[in-house]
């Protein structure tokens, strides 16, 4: 499966500022996400020490961890300098439990700049390892594998293919009216209109490499996972992933 990688857009501050100021407060579902997320995590991890999030964005899967295991230890990775800051500032509080690198996790290089703090009892990661051509999300699948523990778990939060256009159009409409009411609760009042123009002209949507989360569950399978599974699914948006045996 040959994808051309179109990720470099999210290393523009224009770019990152805008999802993370719009469109990431208004992801359907994404409390939901995180409840599983944490579910999953404390039933492979009641103790959890070391934790990393690849694509982290402003931070905010690591924020939900440390809520729950507040003496834990973090890694954060993101190539894109103005999430990195984002994430900075959103877990000051928890800064000398952390360390964040910017590194680009498409390259396997990125692999040296995590594994020299140990292994992990959990990977996450949300709504980025769509942006990795496919044979570099299987590789990808492999390396975070090898990076987990024993029992550790590996969740990832994610855009994936749809089944058929007209589902396609259902996440649409879904994540459109999640956006108007998102801008509401902010006191903006756009009309819907042009929130659908935007939606649907967003810049970073040709970053976009979709895969379905049967397919990438068979590549956790190949890979060693135990307890795969996809945990949430509604539309595009999906919560999977699995635990490397003991």
């Amino acid at each position: 499966m040959m994808n051309k990688q179109t990720d470099q857009v999210w290393q523009s501050a224009e770019v990152a500022h805008g999802y993370l100021e719009g469109m990431r407060g208004a992801i359907p579902f994404a409390s939901e996400q995180l409840d599983v997320m944490m579910r999953i995590i404390r039933a492979a991890r009641p103790e959890l020490s070391t934790f990393l999030d690849i694509g982290c964005g402003d931070g905010i899967l690591g924020h939900t961890i440390l809520a729950h295991y507040p003496d834990a230890h973090g890694v954060l990775l993101d190539f894109s300098e103005p999430m990195i800051e984002a994430a900075r500032r959103k877990l000051a509080p928890n800064r000398n439990q952390l360390k964040l690198i910017t590194q680009d996790y498409g390259k396997s290089e990125w692999v040296n700049a995590v594994q020299s703090f140990g292994s992990y009892d959990a990977i996450v990661s949300g709504f980025s390892i769509h942006h990795q051509p496919d044979d570099r999300k299987r590789n990808l699948y492999k390396e975070i594998y090898n990076l987990l523990k024993p029992g550790g778990v590996f969740i990832n939060i994610e855009h994936v293919a749809p089944e058929t256009k007209w589902v396609e159009e259902r996440f649409n409409e879904l994540f459109i009216d999640s956006i108007i009411i998102h801008n509401q609760k902010h006191g903006i009042d756009d009309g819907r209109e042009e929130v659908e123009r935007r939606f649907r002209e967003r810049e970073h949507k040709d970053a976009n490499i979709l895969a379905s989360v049967d397919i990438q569950q068979k590549w956790l399978i190949d890979v060693g996972f135990q307890q795969v599974a996809c945990y949430l699914k509604v539309f595009e948006l999906a919560v999977f992933g699995g635990i490397r045996p003991e």
